[in-house]
This record gives C-alpha cells, sequence and structure tokens, in this order.
C-alpha cells in the first residue's frame, strides 16, 4: 500500500479484501455443491413423469437462483477489485464510497433474490414431495408399479437446495458486515 493512504481508505481496502475473497471462495465451493448436486439430481427428475406438480417448476427456480449465485459470486471478486483500486496513490482513480456501497447494496439485492427463488423452488419441491408421502399407501409394494416413493434422490435434490441457501446466506452475511465496517 503507498505509504500516503488515509487511515480510513487502508482499513475499508483491507476489510474489502478480507470479506470478498473469504465470501467469494465461500460462495464458490457452496455454489459447486449445490449445483454439482443439482445436476446429478435435477436432471433425472426433470425427466421422470411421475414426478410431483412442484418439481420441476422448483427445479427451474432452483436453477435461475444458482445463477443469481454466480452472479453473487462476481460481486464478491468485485469487492476485491474495489480493495485494490483504493490502494491507488492517485486519489482519482479511487472509487468513490458513494460507488463501492452501491455495488455492495447490489451484491446484497442479487443474494436475496436469489435466496428468494432458491425457497420458493424448495418449498414447491417439499410440497411434492410431502404430497407423494401423504398419497403413499401403507406398506411397500401396494399401488402397483404406478406408485411413487420417495427417493433418495428426492432428499439429494432438497440437500442440494439447503446448500444453495447456505450460500447466499454466506453472501448476505459478506455485504452486510461491509456495509456496517464502511458506512461507519
Amino acid at each position: 500500500m503507498p505509504p500516503n493512504l488515509p487511515p480510513a481508505v487502508q482499513r475499508v481496502s483491507s476489510n474489502l479484501k478480507w470479506a470478498g475473497t473469504i465470501g467469494l471462495w465461500t460462495q464458490l465451493v457452496l455454489g459447486v455443491a449445490a449445483g454439482g448436486t443439482l445436476v446429478s439430481t435435477g436432471i433425472p427428475m426433470i425427466r421422470d413423469e411421475e414426478a410431483g406438480l412442484g418439481t420441476q417448476p422448483g427445479i427451474l427456480l432452483v436453477t435461475c437462483g444458482l445463477f443469481a449465485l454466480g452472479i453473487s459470486v462476481y460481486f464478491s471478486f468485485r469487492y476485491a477489485r474495489i480493495a485494490q483500486l483504493l490502494k491507488s496513490a492517485d486519489p482519482a482513480q479511487r472509487p468513490s464510497r458513494a460507488d463501492t456501497l452501491r455495488t455492495i447494496r447490489y451484491g446484497v439485492i442479487v443474494n436475496l433474490v436469489g435466496m428468494l427463488l432458491i425457497l420458493v423452488g424448495t418449498l414447491a419441491i417439499i410440497g411434492s414431495l410431502t404430497i407423494e408421502s401423504l398419497t403413499q399407501s401403507p406398506g411397500l409394494g401396494v399401488g402397483g408399479a404406478s406408485a411413487r416413493f420417495i427417493l433418495p434422490i428426492d432428499v439429494f435434490l432438497v440437500n442440494s437446495n439447503v446448500i444453495a441457501i447456505a450460500a447466499h446466506f454466506a453472501g448476505i452475511v459478506t455485504s452486510l458486515w461491509l456495509l456496517d465496517r464502511i458506512a461507519r
């Protein structure tokens, strides 16, 4: 860091660097885990004609939420880039406080929208599974070939959604912490 940087700029730059890096990797790891699980369980569920009514729309909403998570990962990367720009010796090249706060607020909004999409998708999937569980006959093998039982793949699909919600939660916590530190 240039020695002539004001202490407040140094503090903000350091906070942005660390929070951006931690947020990026946390969301990236959780997002890859959620996306991988969704791909391995969601594709067979989409093709399953006996899947519950809420399963396919739920998978679509969760996929949109994962897309929002990708945008959120970009925002975490952007926080680290802003930290680098703040270290510039030329004050004209540094982003303004208002621009920095606006970027962080956009990051919060993206995470909230993504989390909402995933929550609604998860509720659709869980509702579908609940209906399936309530309509099952009380015995194995009863109902013939058309009976749809809740399978481990259904549980993995719900698990994928919970991981994606955790990833968005990490992004929200990171962004809100940064807002608190920078808005002081």
